[in-house]
């Protein structure tokens, strides 16, 4: 399920930052005096009343400005409203309003999407004189003081009215989204046009060709899909901080986070490389299912070692996802295309396992019984309950009677074994540790 996007935009210094870190529970956006902090977007997952969204930082908005890093940072903010589902527009009290605020505003009255006039660092609500705030033309509006969280509650009510009922979540859970992610040339284009069967994208030798991730909603076998062409991910250091490529760029990584699974391609003539690597960690770390497609294996002179040879460096440069599937394909003919839609159905459905209670309880206990836990300074750790709370990835929370005694090592065996029982293959899973007392359980 893809979670409502909400951008927290705004001129520097309003206390946008601050709102994000309280919201998400944790100093993840820079805080500061200065303008200009937080200069990228900041992505946080959040939760309000049940209803989970993710919530962007962006870098403080000067429309007028000629310096190079706030044009980058408007760039940044644009990309955040052109993806936003609700945009939250915060202004400063004890400022008061500037012309910034007027840009601003008048930047978001170009955009169609509901936003939500906040009127931050408002301390004593019972004596501020906000009148002036009604001369944006947003009607009603929200003061809150982020850093006491007066107001907070109130004003996310509002945002997740705008929300999609859970009707419309349940409609969207049954398409399956697949980002097509990659270096430059690797052929993803050639690759999202032989699955649709049509060209949807423009194909060239030119390198960096798509620009933008383009959604194209398919059907395949009955089952709904959404396939995400994205823009070639080149070496940081091979982009200029300022242009389009790297907006580009970031456009391709908020298509990995809104994916059901990630096909990573790479050019088999040109073989693995650091770059491609790199891509997969990040695909691996936001924990999405995978498939490493291997393509213009038509180019490859080819003898009885060939795939063998490609497996090898794969399983060697990919050893930290060592779960991946693989399969070598040409978009140029067609060979292998129709296997990898049915890989792409094996890895979604092993993200979205979910084992029974007993059944989990009773795999834990068989590794447990296999290998002991660790013990330390006199102390053993002990695994008492197994529960598994959500899936995509599949997620473990295993309770002990003391989290920290559960070494590395053991937290890995762990994880390989449940991962062996269940055949979850093709999809990263995760263990969470936590002390807990017959109680708890």
């Amino acid at each position: 399920m893809i979670k409502p996007l909400v951008a927290v935009v705004g001129k520097p210094n309003v206390g946008k930052s601050t709102f994000f870190n309280k919201v998400c529970g944790g100093r993840i956006s820079i805080v500061s005096d200065m303008p200009g902090v937080t200069r990228d977007r900041v992505y946080a997952d959040a939760e309000w009343l049940g209803r989970k969204f993710t919530l962007v930082d962006t870098g403080g908005i000067q429309l007028k400005s000629d310096d190079i890093m706030f044009r980058h940072i408007k760039e940044q903010a644009q990309i955040a409203l052109d993806l936003a589902d609700v945009i939250l527009f915060f202004c400063d009290y004890k400022t008061g309003l500037t012309t910034e605020d007027y840009d601003v505003s008048a930047l978001l009255r170009k955009t169609s999407k509901p936003v939500i006039l906040v009127v931050n660092k408002v301390d004593n609500f019972a004596e501020a004189d906000l009148t002036d705030f009604y001369s944006l033309g947003y009607g009603d509006f929200f003061p809150i003081a982020a850093e006491q969280k007066q107001g907070v509650g109130d004003l996310l009510d509002q945002v997740i009215s705008y929300f999609p009922s859970s009707d419309e979540t349940d409609e969207e859970e049954n398409v399956i989204k697949i980002a097509v992610v990659g270096k430059p040339n690797a052929g993803k284009s050639s690759l999202v046009n032989r699955i649709l069967g049509y060209d949807r994208t423009i194909v060239t030798d030119i390198a960096g060709t798509t620009r933008d991730a383009i959604d194209t909603p398919f059907t395949y076998e009955g089952q709904k899909y959404i396939i995400i062409d994205t823009a070639g991910m080149r070496k940081k250091r091979a982009i200029e901080s300022d242009s389009v490529e790297q907006y580009s760029v970031m456009r391709s990584l908020n298509a990995v986070r809104r994916a059901d699974v990630c096909l990573i391609v790479m050019d088999a003539s040109v073989g693995l490389t650091e770059q491609d690597v790199k891509i997969a960690g990040f695909i691996h770390e936001e924990g999405k299912p995978s498939v490493v497609v291997i393509n213009k294996w038509d180019l490859i002179e080819k003898d009885t070692h060939t795939v063998e040879t490609f497996k090898k460096h794969l399983s060697c440069d990919l050893a930290f996802m060592d779960y991946f599937r693989y399969i070598t394909v040409s978009a140029l003919t067609g060979q292998r295309v129709q296997k990898l839609m049915e890989d792409v159905n094996y890895v979604y459905a092993k993200s979205t396992f979910r084992a029974t209670t007993g059944t989990l309880n009773d795999v834990v206990s068989d590794a447990v019984r296999a290998v002991e836990p660790p013990s330390s300074k006199g102390r053993r750790a002990k695994i008492k309950y197994v529960t598994q709370p959500s899936t995509q990835p599949p997620t473990f929370v295993i309770f002990t009677n003391d989290a920290k005694l559960i070494h590395f090592s053991y937290r890995r065996y762990l994880e390989n074994y449940i991962r062996r029982a269940f055949a979850l293959d093709g999809t990263p899973i995760k263990l969470i540790f936590r002390d807990g007392s017959d109680k708890d359980e």
